[in-house]
């Protein structure tokens, strides 16, 4: 369907959405919000609609302008220059509308469960886990996103073996999806003595998180065991069996939280992961079907796939699915340059949805 026909039948629709909204007496009030939300995003398509039929008009006064024999030379350039920049504008908006036309991810707006864990490297993999989690948290304070800690399981030198957070926000989900997969640091540890540079990595995991109503779970397919907190992060609670180990039977998926004093409350939190996990998983399941289309899409989200290395002796970060190097990785690792990195991967990832039109 050409772009001009997706035009028209955004304006319908947003005509439509008006006229039910004028005669919305008999309206409930979640149909309100839906629609009121439907129409917050078609205007803003036909806003970039509409500018570009400015920049459309002021195109056809300037080509009268240029193909005018009366007009003095000096003008004509003056007007062939901006005719040069208003065709460029334009090109540049049908690409913002084309974007803005293509289906939505829908779970982009959804808040996010994320999981970071230790993977090869021992110590210095453990080390590195707590220096991922807390540049997620040092970027979600940048952006005025709500960091909760779930779980956190230390190691003896003080990195993590794994943890997780909730994080909360509008739109957080779009933005750090990208960021799901193996991350390698390169870097001489603390312990080693002859200043050689070892390799290790730890895993990301980022779940859009799912409401209780999406994922229904019976009580049967569960298997719930308690036990007593152990490690840095329960040695004040390890008195009672606050701990709450959940497996999933028909997945295999298992869950531990221990993080809380309460059983009560550490189920709760186990509960809210599970359901992510296994929204995850049917929505993997749509998206594989979806992807033989899109091979180079960046980054599939597959958390054995290597995305990004911190290489330390260089001060560089570079992400491999786009082959963009940074040379800021203490900036990176703070929180305040990783929006960087994640504009890039939006923008590719935009980029790749154009060429293809599909999502």
């Amino acid at each position: 369907m050409s772009l001009e026909n997706n035009i028209d039948k955004i304006v319908f629709r947003q005509k439509e959405i008006e006229n039910l909204l004028v005669n919305s007496t008999e309206l409930k009030a979640s149909e309100l919000a839906d629609l009121s939300r439907e129409l917050s995003e078609i205007k803003s398509i036909t806003d970039l609609v509409n500018k570009k039929d400015v920049l459309v008009r002021e195109i056809l006064d300037l080509t009268e302008i240029i193909n005018d024999k009366n007009v003095d030379g000096d003008i004509k350039d003056i007007a062939t220059d901006e005719f040069n920049l208003l065709k460029k504008n334009i090109n540049e908006l049908e690409n913002e509308i084309q974007f803005a036309l293509l289906p939505k991810d829908k779970d982009d707006i959804r808040n996010v469960i994320l999981e970071v864990r230790a993977g090869t490297g021992g110590d210095e993999a453990g080390l590195f886990a707590s220096d991922l989690f807390l540049m997620y948290e040092k970027l979600s304070i940048k952006n005025k996103w709500k960091f909760e800690v779930m779980d956190v399981s230390e190691t003896s030198v003080g990195g993590y073996k794994e943890a997780q957070a909730n994080i909360i926000g509008n739109g957080v989900f779009g933005r750090l999806k990208f960021e799901s997969g193996v991350h390698r640091v390169q870097r001489v540890p603390t312990t080693e003595t002859s200043g050689r540079i070892h390799t290790s990595a730890a895993t990301v995991a980022v779940l859009p998180e799912a409401e209780d109503l999406e994922i229904l779970i019976a009580e049967k397919d569960l298997r719930v065991d308690v036990f007593r907190s152990s490690g840095p992060g329960g040695q004040s609670v390890n008195t009672t069996d606050s701990a709450v180990r959940i497996t999933h039977i028909p997945s295999g998926i298992v869950v531990s939280q221990q993080d809380e004093k309460s059983q009560h409350k550490n189920r709760a939190k186990a509960m809210k992961i599970l359901q992510s996990r296994l929204y995850e998983v049917e929505r993997q399941k749509q998206q594989d079907q979806r992807s033989s289309a899109r091979k180079n899409q960046v980054g599939s989200g597959d958390r054995s796939e290597r995305i990004r290395t911190y290489n330390f002796p260089q001060g560089r970060v570079t992400d491999h699915r786009i082959n963009l190097t940074l040379h800021k990785l203490e900036k990176i690792l703070s929180g305040e340059s990783l929006d960087d990195l994640i504009d890039a991967l939006v923008v590719e990832d935009r980029m790749l949805k154009l060429a293809s039109n599909d999502l």
